[in-house]
């Protein structure tokens, strides 16, 4: 799921959605620890996703907008003079 997508839900839709990723990494890791996990990459996936979900719950709460990302451009390289 994209940040993006993520900002544009409800603190109650973003609430539930936690509960339910915590609830899935808890039975993806268990899964893994018996060797019954096939797609063993959905650890990884459900964990970024938590992160990003409990990320924008907290800038929510503290009224913190997100800086969005300027095109960086590299600065130009100076010449020596001889």
């Amino acid at each position: 799921m994209k940040a993006k997508d993520l900002r544009e839900r409800s603190v109650e839709d973003l609430t539930e959605l936690e509960k339910s990723l915590a609830k899935d990494t808890f039975q993806a890791r268990m899964k893994n620890f018996t060797n019954r996990l096939d797609d063993t990459s959905t650890l990884g996936k459900n964990r970024k996703t938590l992160a990003r979900v409990k990320t924008i719950l907290k800038q929510k709460s503290l009224g913190i907008e997100p800086v969005a990302k300027a095109a960086t451009e590299a600065p130009a390289k100076k010449t020596k003079k001889k």
